[in-house]
């Protein structure tokens, strides 16, 4: 449903194998992988085992905290280029049409100036903005929806905080994929409700309305009252959780936290 209107190895045997990397040749972007750590036993002759720790360093961590920028005045200006106003919407009310503050998730600093993803259509806008319209911090988590497996994780780095089936959007209104963020938090009065005990809004709007429900086609992160639904593709293009999971989201994924929807 979318978002409604709000308010061991031998020692010969090693030898032949550094041998052999140097007969090779190891270019530096193809340089072999340090183990972290390796036990060698030797059982008897010829026969030994090999036992330790590889690290894989050709995947980057994770970062631990990711900067937003939160409005401070009653509108932002909106650029497409430094000192070029943005066409299509050159300026923000803050806040928002449903009373929200607003908020960007930053993507560069350039002087006085923030490149930020912009909560708006189409998906995946971005624009420049002024520094001096927006006070900037940091949110430690961010959020993966896998549409393929049904699930929600919030992540700390690269530790997991939550881990949860979801319910994501029909085949004829899907949840839309992208690289988008939290910009709404609201709890719902009726937490026995169809949108649970918390709307956690996403700057993703859907593909297939342009209205819902007295919104505008957001989609967002919610409670149910249906859990047995959980794992189907059966919604309007919002993400539903159980309200126990939707209830710890709220917790963990503050204003301008990133939310990656993938396949």
């Amino acid at each position: 449903m979318l978002r409604r209107s709000l308010r061991g190895l031998p020692v010969a045997v090693a030898v032949a194998v550094v041998g052999l990397g140097a007969i090779l040749g190891f270019s530096p972007a193809a340089s072999p992988v340090a183990p972290g750590a390796v036990r060698v036993r030797s059982a008897e002759p010829r026969s030994s085992t090999l036992a330790g720790g590889w690290k894989d360093t050709t995947k980057p961590e994770s970062p631990l905290s990711f900067p937003v920028a939160d409005a401070t005045g009653p509108v932002v200006h909106l650029f497409s280029e430094i000192d070029v106003p943005l066409a299509s919407r050159p300026t923000m009310a803050n806040p928002t049409w449903e009373g929200l503050p607003v908020v960007f998730d930053v993507l560069e600093e350039e002087g006085p100036w923030l490149h930020v993803k912009v909560s708006a259509r189409p998906n995946g806008l971005t624009a420049w903005i002024l520094r001096a319209e927006v006070s900037m911090r940091t949110v430690p988590n961010h959020v993966e929806i896998s549409l393929g497996a049904h699930l929600v994780t919030v992540y700390h780095g690269d530790h997991v905080l939550l881990r949860e089936p979801v319910v994501i959007g029909s085949p004829v209104s899907p949840t839309p994929i992208g690289s988008f963020f939290v910009d709404g938090i609201v709890q719902v009065s009726d937490p026995g409700g169809p949108y649970g005990a918390y709307q956690v809004s996403v700057s993703g709007f859907s593909d297939t309305y342009t209205e819902f429900g007295g919104g505008i086609g957001q989609i967002a992160m919610h409670g149910t009252n249906r859990p047995d639904q959980v794992g189907q593709s059966i919604s309007h293009g919002c993400v539903r959780m159980s309200n126990d999971a939707i209830t710890r989201m709220a917790a963990l994924a503050p204003l301008g936290t990133p939310v990656a929807i993938v396949a």
